[in-house]
């Protein structure tokens, strides 16, 4: 449950209506989620994050789908469950086959394991890895 109630477009102000109206056109659908209704209640922040985030996760040199992993992969590391579920969603809508959602988990495993490891151990950093 959230700790904060979740805007209907009933209850929504004008601000509020017209990011939420944003949403729908650039993502093509009438669908507004709990993240963005749960923000609702700072149209300010809401504003703020919906415009970052069109920003980041738009054209731009990476695939819309690499992006997306990226975002489950972050996801996955900082223990939001929300967002695994959200960006896994998009994601798949944006092409991700089984194979590669298995691939990516394998990676994220793997990643943090070493991470662990290394971190445990506390290795120096190589010089051949400075840039």
């Amino acid at each position: 449950m959230a700790t904060v109630p979740l805007i209907s477009d009933e209850a929504a102000s004008a601000e509020v209506l017209a990011v939420f109206a944003d949403i729908r056109a650039t993502r093509g659908g009438d669908f507004i989620n709990n993240f963005w209704r749960a923000l609702a209640n700072d149209p300010a922040l809401l504003a703020a994050t919906w415009a970052r985030l069109k920003e980041v996760m738009g054209p731009g040199d990476l695939d819309p789908l690499v992006k997306e992993m990226i975002y489950i992969a972050v996801s996955v590391a900082n223990g939001c469950t929300y967002c695994i579920h959200s960006h896994t969603a998009a994601a798949t809508a944006k092409g991700m086959s089984a194979e590669q959602h298995g691939e990516l988990l394998s990676v994220i495993g793997m990643a943090m394991q070493t991470n662990g490891l290394v971190t445990a151990m506390q290795v120096e950093v190589d010089d051949a890895f400075s840039i």
